[in-house]
């Protein structure tokens, strides 16, 4: 069982988006053909969802290079902010920091009317449902389940939908059965690698499982205790997020490397020499995610070339 799960990391998609057009390259194969399972978490679902979309005669409908072209045209629309949103969201702190019209349009035009269930490999991609007040996943293997199926769109619209950037979804699924109000799944799992893991052992149990984990730069500026020792709700609402979501993919890659064997994983992750936000699309902010994205490749570009040939 071959496993491809990637982070959450917002207009920082651009690097395992780069990451995945250099594996593309080396193969000579698509994401969809290389994998027996793709997750996505956030940005990082957005991915999975494009790369495993058929397009005409049942090919995928992207390359991976398709999508690097993606965060390059489509983000700095997507988090573009006019002077009336930033005062009437309180910069986040009192509604959602970006109107999700535009990103809705990528999507759509990037993914159609395709299915969940039209997925060309199995597919996990994470959400977390606000009114049940549980995590929601959706599976492309149980889509034939009531209240399963989704427009692709849907699926990736929901997992982006981070709290204070995005308003939440509301999604009504396909055959009636009741709406659900979703959220960004790096709630939770920013890093959806154990995800994947437990469902390969369920859908495979006994297989051997060879992992491929693609993060989106971890945050390097430290929070100085004199700062943090005085902050209430307001100082915490931005910082949280990003504790949260570093904090998780540790987490989980220090699980897998008691799961996996050192020869059939790989995390590909760097630590970013200078924070870049989750919506920072401006132009230094593309020119320095360019940057960070061709050291991940420097840096890894052994290992990864290693493990394509494995595949």
């Amino acid at each position: 069982m071959r496993i491809l799960a990637i982070d959450g990391g917002g207009i920082r998609g651009l690097i395992p988006a780069r990451v995945l057009e250099s594996l593309e390259q080396l193969t000579g194969r698509r994401v969809a053909d290389l994998f027996d399972l793709v997750a996505g978490t956030s940005t990082g679902g957005i991915l999975a969802c494009a790369l495993t979309t058929p397009g005409p005669g049942g090919a995928p409908r992207h390359r991976a290079a398709d999508l690097v072209e993606l965060y390059r045209t489509e983000g700095p629309a997507i988090f573009r902010r006019s002077l009336w949103q930033r005062v009437r969201s309180g910069e986040g702190v009192l509604d959602e920091k970006h109107d999700a019209h535009a990103l809705e349009s990528a999507l759509e035009r990037y993914l159609g009317d395709a299915l969940l269930s039209d997925a060309l490999t199995s597919v996990l991609v994470t959400s977390y449902d606000l009114q049940a007040r549980e995590p929601f996943f959706f599976k492309s293997w149980r889509t034939d389940e009531p209240g399963r199926d989704a427009r692709m769109r849907d699926v990736a619209r929901a997992t982006a939908a981070a709290p204070t950037y995005f308003e939440p979804l509301l999604w009504q699924p396909p055959d009636g059965s009741p709406a659900r109000s979703l959220v960004d799944g790096g709630v939770f799992a920013n890093n959806p690698t154990m995800c994947a893991y437990a469902e390969a052992a369920r859908i495979a149990p006994g297989e051997e499982v060879t992992v491929l984990s693609l993060g989106t730069g971890e945050l390097s500026d430290p929070i100085p205790h004199r700062e943090a020792a005085d902050w209430g709700l307001l100082e915490w609402v931005r910082p949280v997020l990003d504790v949260v979501f570093d904090g998780v993919g540790d987490t989980v890659t220090y699980q897998l490397g008691h799961l996996v064997p050192a020869e059939r994983r790989l995390r590909v992750q760097l630590r970013l020499r200078d924070d870049i936000g989750l919506d920072d699309a401006s132009p230094r902010g593309m020119a320095r995610l360019e940057d960070e994205a061709a050291r991940m490749l420097d840096v890894h570009g052994d290992a990864l070339a290693a493990f394509a040939h494995a595949l």
